[in-house]
């Protein structure tokens, strides 16, 4: 066998590669892509989609290594073609209003709205406005692309088994037990599981979920009332509930929606799951590895490469931003490390006890 299959690292632990350094793509720059693509003739299956990659990425389409964002933009009356892929995602609206089917059930999308779609679930995006109607699209494709296993279908047929049950929790499954069943084989814990349940595990239905901007800030705005002494981030996720214990909006993702009043500057911290905001009103500045990034709103950026030190600042106005993080996904993969301030030691969430705030003492 040729030796270059081999990688020696006898020794000292090898160095990883730099960080990808965060960026900011402006509001001036995503407007201009979005007349670009406006002024495209349609294409046959109605997408007109540019994906925001990383000029460091040379793998993929993503803005962080896990991470994909696509700038989707449909004119009015128009309608993109189904599609189903095995990526899950996070839709949100930056421009105009629209409707979005999925699984055949149809809902109205309106501006900053936020909703989820499911892997495998056939979906497709209508503007039934007068405007230009554009989306931000978060999905896991990067790491699939990257692992060689993203599955896209344009018009796909429906599958022979259902997946679409009764949205919410877990729905009946008759295949939870096996004749051949699963054993406890050492007294610490070890289990052996045969064939038949490692090829038909149970399964957990996977809801697609809609958050409305005019709810979520109803609930948001009350955080101000937390006042400039609390320590911690005024943020809402918005939680699926079939991710349990990884706080996911997806499997992949969690979304957060955060405001920040005027003049509050966050502690400085670091976590190994990457972030990306897109900053919808107000402005102010990001503090990456000492480095600092101005942005406003109509700004999307990649604000946290990850296990990057880093800190938020916003300046003389309220801040609303989205942001996406795939922390659920390291939760999973057991490498979750958190540092939520620089003076105590990391913590592998999900895996140990994490961080408190002091919301007790400034709510009290």
């Amino acid at each position: 066998m040729s030796s270059s299959v081999f990688v020696d690292a006898t020794g000292p632990i090898p160095e990883k590669e730099a960080p990808w350094e965060p960026i900011v793509i402006s509001k001036a720059a995503i407007d201009a892509e979005i007349s670009r693509l406006a002024a495209l003739p349609q294409p046959a299956n109605g997408r007109r989609r540019s994906y925001f990659r990383h000029p460091m990425n040379r793998r993929s389409n993503g803005l962080a290594p896990g991470i994909e964002v696509a700038l989707d933009v449909l004119l009015p009356g128009e309608e993109t073609a189904t599609f189903r892929q095995n990526s899950t995602q996070v839709n949100f609206v930056i421009r105009g209003e629209g409707e979005t089917e999925i699984s055949g059930q149809r809902r109205a999308t309106a501006l900053h709205d936020v909703w989820n779609t499911p892997s495998m679930r056939i979906y497709r995006h209508k503007n039934n406005s007068e405007q230009v109607y554009a989306r931000l699209t978060y999905s896991n494709g990067a790491l699939l692309d990257m692992l060689n296993i993203h599955v896209v279908e344009e018009n796909p047929q429906p599958m022979l088994k259902s997946i679409d049950r009764e949205e919410g929790g877990e729905g009946e499954d008759n295949r939870r037990t096996s004749p051949y069943g699963t054993f406890q084989l050492t007294e610490e814990g070890a289990w052996l599981m045969p064939y038949e349940r490692l090829i038909n595990p149970p399964s957990v239905t996977s809801p697609a979920l809609y958050w409305p901007w005019e709810q979520v800030k109803e609930h948001l705005d009350k955080l101000e009332a937390l006042g400039k002494d609390y320590i911690g981030r005024r943020l809402y996720l918005l939680y699926n509930p079939m991710t349990g214990r990884t706080n996911g909006t997806t499997p992949n993702f969690f979304a957060t929606m955060t405001v920040r009043p005027p003049k509050i500057v966050d502690r400085p911290h670091r976590h190994s799951s990457a972030a990306v905001n897109y900053y919808f009103s107000g402005s102010g500045r990001s503090t990456v590895e000492g480095k600092t990034y101005e942005w406003k709103a109509g700004d999307l950026m990649l604000s946290a490469p990850g296990w990057s030190v880093h800190n938020h600042a916003s300046y003389d106005e309220p801040v609303y931003e989205l942001t996406i993080q795939d922390q659920p996904l390291n939760i999973a993969m057991e490498s979750l490390l958190w540092q939520e301030s620089l003076k105590e030691p990391p913590a592998l969430l999900g895996a140990e006890e994490g961080f408190a705030t002091n919301r007790a003492a400034v709510s009290g």
